[in-house]
């Protein structure tokens, strides 16, 4: 669940709406190491999940993703990630609505 992971692995972290949601698509992906579920790019360090829904920390939610490349290139990654959301939907995505869940 924490690094260090094998020298191998590569990380990608994606906002897709809720990232209970999205992180349950890539959890049995073949070579898909490890995932986690936290929030991004906000100003405030280590917010509440309370503080993240005042809108105020301009966090995203997002699903770090640990992967061989080997056997999960990140274009099968990135596939998921934009066939399953609409990355044009402003802040938020189907009934998740809000700053925390935007695309990114």
């Amino acid at each position: 669940l924490y690094p260090p992971f094998p020298e191998h692995l590569q990380m990608i972290s994606i906002g897709m709406g809720c990232f209970w949601c999205s992180e349950n698509l890539f959890w049995d992906l073949e070579g898909v190491y490890s995932t986690h579920v936290g929030y991004q790019m906000g100003c405030t360090p280590n917010p509440s999940y309370r503080e993240v829904c005042t809108k105020k920390t301009n966090h995203n939610e997002v699903t770090r993703i640990v992967f061989d490349p080997r056997l999960c290139p990140l274009t099968k990654i990135l596939k998921i990630f934009f066939e399953t959301h609409d990355p044009t939907q402003k802040l938020g995505q189907g009934n998740d609505r809000g700053t925390q869940y935007r695309s990114g």
